[in-house]
């Protein structure tokens, strides 16, 4: 029988109830991790597959006492991807302190706040893998009023490279995934508040020259490649997974 890519291994996975980190948590447990599928709603987190492999966790990454809890709660760890995201739309003059903080603090710091509680274990554990969403919104291409939300997934590149180069000696990998547009609930939230939800829908399926969005299935097997022995020589890396978009 062919062994499962994650066998034996345990995953933390944030923003686990919707879109790309439900799917990388479905997916991480079908390839036989066990993980802690952690999401600020628990409502999501009780419509999560019924299975023995995934273990809901009720999580605010953006609270430093939930993620020293949780921390505490799973001990030694093999895997984290960090899904935690939100998307601020406007210039840098549409974007206030408030919004500019919230985009800073939900976007870089529960990364790193959730690494900095959870690599210690993984070195103690002897290495591991932590898996960074960032975007091609970022320091791999600028977009029209996305400045807090490029900005921020630029730090994400840049905290993935400088956590990768500290800590590959300790046998710990971290790398970027950099999506264009994926089909996820908040993807479709946005589209549907603007005032043309169709024309919207077919100008982001357009940016691709593969003429549609990205799927968060597709998004979930580049994670687990990431986190699994077979990118064992893969560090510091910013995977672009965008349909053509920025080619």
């Amino acid at each position: 029988m062919e062994r499962l890519r994650l066998a034996g291994k345990q995953a933390v996975v944030t923003a686990a109830g919707q879109g790309i980190g439900r799917a990388v948590a479905v997916a991480m447990a079908a390839e036989g991790a066990r993980v802690f599928a952690c999401d600020i709603d628990p409502g999501l987190l009780a419509a999560l597959p019924a299975s023995e492999s995934l273990t809901p966790v009720p999580l605010d990454a953006c609270s430093a006492t939930d993620v020293a809890r949780l921390a505490g709660q799973v001990g030694e760890i093999d895997i984290l991807f960090n899904g935690v995201g939100m998307v601020h739309v406007g210039s840098i003059l549409q974007c206030d302190e408030q919004a500019w903080a919230r985009s800073l603090e939900v976007n870089v710091t529960s990364m790193y706040r959730l690494i900095g509680a959870l690599l210690p274990g993984m070195i103690r554990r002897g290495g591991g893998s932590i898996v960074n969403m960032s975007s091609v919104q970022s320091s791999v291409r600028g977009f029209p009023n996305r400045f807090a939300y490029g900005t921020t997934k630029a730090a994400v590149i840049g905290l993935t490279k400088a956590v990768a180069a500290d800590f590959a000696k300790d046998g710990v990998r971290c790398n970027a995934i950099c999506p264009s547009a994926v089909d996820s609930p908040s993807m479709r939230s946005r589209i549907d508040n603007t005032p043309d939800p169709q024309a919207t829908r077919a100008m982001f399926s357009q940016r691709q020259p593969l003429g549609r969005m990205g799927r968060p299935e597709e998004i979930a097997l580049m994670a687990v490649y990431l986190a699994s022995d077979e990118s064992a020589f893969v560090t510091g890396s910013v995977m672009v997974i965008d349909g053509g978009a920025v080619m």
